[in-house]
């Protein structure tokens, strides 16, 4: 299992009238969680993209626990469970400042080969940088 830990710091614009975090807001939470994971690695989203490689998203579940506030600063675990074939899972767990979990979730997404628009096998580089860990 490959796991990487990032910070976010609730906005103000992320809440809700009843002073949640919106709960669509955890999408893009999430996509920070997956986008610095890679960047971990070495991989940015732009070089995949650069090298004729799209991602879409096949499938987003998550579980809600407690709720998130303003100004709270959360911690975003992303891992990956298993070697990515031609699709990718990424599994998250956010914590609150009390270090209690208040969600955790599962996305899927495709590898598409952006000329054709067909999915495809996941490139080389993400393969081989994450060899050694799954």
């Amino acid at each position: 299992m490959y796991t990487h830990e990032v910070t976010l710091r609730v906005r103000y614009g992320e809440t809700d009238k009843m002073g949640f975090v919106y709960y669509g807001v955890y999408a893009q939470y999430y996509e920070v969680g997956r986008v610095e994971l890679l960047r971990s690695l070495g991989i940015s989203y732009k070089s995949i993209e650069e090298n004729g490689f799209e991602l879409p998203v096949l499938n987003f579940n998550i579980n809600y626990k407690k709720p998130a506030h303003y100004d709270d600063k959360l911690t975003l675990k992303t891992s990956l469970k298993e070697m990515p074939t031609s699709k990718i899972i990424f599994f998250y767990e956010c914590f609150n400042n009390n270090n209690q979990l208040i969600n955790s979730g599962e996305i899927s997404l495709v590898f598409v080969n952006k000329a054709t628009k067909k999915p495809c096998r996941a490139p080389e580089i993400i393969t081989r940088r994450l060899s050694s860990f799954l």
